[in-house]
């Protein structure tokens, strides 16, 4: 499993970073990022454009009140 905090990163530069180590996974591997806001548009965004994202197995958690963790699964090939 692969874990990435965002919280410091630049908003702008958020998606790319995530792109990027979701591309570097292996088939059947986890993306975790930790965010400060639920990400419900990089889901879409993951569903819409990344052949490989398992949008059946995201989950996201709410761990505290700028604190959510979620998880991006690429599919087995």
């Amino acid at each position: 499993m692969t874990r990435l905090d965002v919280r410091d990163i630049p908003p702008v530069n958020r998606h790319p970073k995530i792109h990027e180590a979701f591309a570097d996974l292996e088939p059947g591997e986890t993306l975790t990022i930790v965010n400060d806001h639920e990400p419900k548009p990089l889901f879409y965004e993951f569903q819409a454009e990344v052949e490989s994202f398992d949008a059946d197995g995201y989950e996201v958690e709410k761990v505290g009140s700028e604190e959510f963790v979620a998880h991006f699964p690429k599919r087995d090939t």
